[in-house]
């Protein structure tokens, strides 16, 4: 496997990473695609894209999230 192959399946697996750590794991591949593009539409350093930065730095802190879990469980995410 050549070295530009290998950095490509790692930043894949990251990706999916994050993916698993947003407890998405098992939504809706086209709502998934969808949320994203709006995402790729924010206008970077706008209020809403501090916001939701923000909050992911937060969540890589944070153990991962769990959707099934009670809002106070889930608090380390906000």
């Amino acid at each position: 496997m050549s070295a530009d192959r290998k950095k490509e399946a790692r930043e894949k697996f990251s990706l999916g990473g994050i993916v698993v750590k947003a407890g998405l794991s098992t939504a809706d591949r086209a709502f998934l695609l969808g949320g994203l593009i709006e995402l790729a539409r924010m206008i970077p350093g706008s209020a809403e894209h501090r916001r939701l930065r923000d909050i992911g730095e937060e969540a890589f802190k944070a153990p991962s999230f769990d959707p099934s879990s009670t809002r106070e469980e889930n608090a380390g995410w906000r």
